[in-house]
């Protein structure tokens, strides 16, 4: 399934194939390229900076020591990005198996004093929502309403059933609208 997402980054084949021949300076184009879309996946899913961060790294290392696997079958962006949502999801688990740390705030978002304009002060108070869920439910409502996965995708991506994906995405789309205060449209819950 094609995806619209902030990743659909042209790469041309010579770059690829300088990157597999060990080309330093493929990489770091590679790095800057997707750096930015990668960190903000991080960040949205793992809800945290120095995760996000963490996510930035770890997939940039994977893609340096597998970029041979990639066999130009599907576009390169959807390779990589798929390499970031494994990354993402992988803390999450870790996470989840280990302990439970408070989600931070992003303070890129944190009030300096200044008005935003409607839409992004909107914006904002969306991403604050999201902050409040867990960091499961706050992953599938990204996965599904941001990056365009189907429940049976996001289910594979977490080792989870499509059923799981669904009531996430039931369950944090109610908080979401209790947080908001926003009443559905229909009456009906998703």
């Amino acid at each position: 399934m094609s995806h619209s997402t902030h990743f659909a980054i042209d790469v041309p084949d010579s770059l690829i194939q300088r990157a597999k021949r060990g080309d330093t300076q493929a990489f770091e184009q590679i790095y800057r390229w997707f750096e930015r879309p990668i960190y903000t996946l991080g960040l949205r899913l793992c809800g945290q900076p120095a995760e996000a961060q963490e996510v930035l790294q770890d997939c940039m290392i994977k893609v340096m020591t597998r970029i041979a696997e990639f066999k130009g079958q599907s576009p390169f962006w959807g390779w990589l990005r798929q390499i970031a949502v494994n990354e993402a999801l992988m803390r999450l688990r870790r996470r989840a198996k280990g302990y439970m740390e408070e989600d931070v705030y992003d303070s890129d978002l944190a009030d300096n004093g200044t008005a935003m304009p409607p839409q992004a002060a909107e914006a904002a108070q969306m991403i604050e929502a999201l902050q409040t869920l867990p960091p499961l439910t706050r992953s599938v409502l990204w996965l599904y309403h941001v990056e365009g996965f189907t429940h049976e995708e996001i289910a594979g991506q977490m080792g989870k059933t499509p059923s799981f994906s669904k009531s996430q995405l039931a369950r944090g789309t109610r908080k979401l609208r209790d947080t908001l205060a926003i009443r559905p449209a229909t009456g009906t819950e998703p």
